[in-house]
């Protein structure tokens, strides 16, 4: 019989020879054992410290921006005219954000060369393509409103230096559209109204010309900008 036993224990594989061992109390102790078991501090901190930093980073860079920027005015209209707020927000189409405002500018040549859309038959800027586009401070001696701020140039990169009164504002070309992550604001509730009002008012054709609508915005040293104030006919609006 002993002779019989040895030979039954060498045909076990180890799995099977280890399940004879551990019985099913003894699994479900070492479960305990392990779910009761603290876990490491920092297996809890460092999740947290991920989560936080990054809902914290979009507001810091906003921060930093409005604390660091240079003010600069520039020119826009309702993307709708004639319902200029969609729900509680305005969506507001900039002057620099148009093509034919930007292809004359110089630079915007070099730039379609370097990062155009090779695979569509008309000529498009690639989706994701960065640029600067650098803005001119106007002088406004003769009016209560600011003066929108020209743009001068457009760049693939930062421009290595800029005079005093310029800036250089980041934008980026993505879903058929240049965006500068200023295109839409939230309105306060009791300030919809008077702002629906005076941004239908500034729309009307006053011998043919409609009035600019002008938007405050700060630029850091990075391009980045987050909007200030926004300029209707002759009222001022904080963000």
């Amino acid at each position: 019989m002993k002779s019989n036993s040895n030979e039954s224990n060498k045909s076990l594989t180890p799995e099977m020879e280890f399940s004879k061992k551990v019985t099913f109390d003894d699994y479900i102790k070492a479960n305990e054992q392990k779910s009761t078991k603290p876990l490491p501090f920092w297996r809890l901190i460092v999740p947290l410290l991920i989560q936080t930093a990054l809902i914290m980073a979009i507001p810091f860079q906003a921060m930093f921006t409005h604390a660091t920027g240079k003010t600069v005015i520039l020119q826009t209209v309702p993307v709708n005219p004639n319902n200029a707020l969609q729900g509680n927000s305005v969506n507001l189409d900039y002057n620099i954000a148009r093509y034919n405002t930007l292809k004359r500018l110089p630079g915007w040549q070099e730039l379609v060369r370097r990062r155009s859309n090779r695979n569509r038959q008309y000529v498009s800027l690639a989706e994701g393509t960065n640029f600067y586009v650098t803005l001119q401070e106007q002088e406004f001696p003769d009016s209560r409103n600011p003066r929108a701020w020209k743009p001068v140039r457009v760049s693939v990169n930062p421009p290595r230096t800029l005079a005093a009164n310029q800036v250089a504002l980041k934008g980026v070309y993505e879903n058929g559209a240049i965006n500068y992550g200023m295109e839409s604001y939230s309105i306060p509730e009791d300030q919809r109204q008077q702002i629906n009002n005076n941004l239908f008012q500034a729309q009307q054709t006053q011998g043919r010309r409609i009035q600019p609508i002008l938007v405050e915005v700060k630029v850091d040293a990075e391009g980045n900008a987050v909007p200030v104030s926004m300029w209707v006919r002759d009222r001022n609006y904080r963000f």
